[in-house]
């Protein structure tokens, strides 16, 4: 059973981090390309970063750039989402997904056409 699970999410102050997970069973990412999109209350889904695992291109939202790191562990078959310096406008559903081979600009920007999603983890960025 082809799967993807999210962890590493909750509840930060702002100027604060945190790693998001997205870990695969079923299946080798390594022909993957693997995103991160967030869904806040009231908004439309959003792409924040995507990698394509066979050359390592990645691509950043404009939110994302220079905060947000992606990155993969082959051996964990898991892909993380480093989150630095939050602010209360990241606070979202984080959900990862995965889609063979590379990713499109479609795919990266809006998550349409992605082939397997997860469940998604909470982001909440307060004081």
């Amino acid at each position: 059973q082809l799967q993807l699970v999210e962890s590493g999410g909750g509840l930060v102050q702002p100027g604060g981090s945190l790693r998001l997970s997205c870990a695969a069973s079923g299946f080798s990412l390594d022909n993957y390309a693997i995103g991160w999109y967030r869904q806040a209350p009231g908004k439309e889904r959003e792409g924040v970063s995507c990698i394509s695992t066979r050359d390592g291109r990645t691509y950043y939202a404009e939110s994302a750039k220079g905060r947000f790191t992606i990155s993969r562990d082959n051996a964990k078959n898991t892909v993380y989402l480093q989150m630095n310096n939050l602010i209360p406008e990241d606070t979202a559903i984080y959900s990862c997904a995965a889609t063979w081979g590379p990713f499109t600009t479609t795919q990266a920007v809006s998550g349409a056409g992605m082939d397997y999603w997860g469940k998604g983890t909470e982001v909440t960025v307060s004081s």
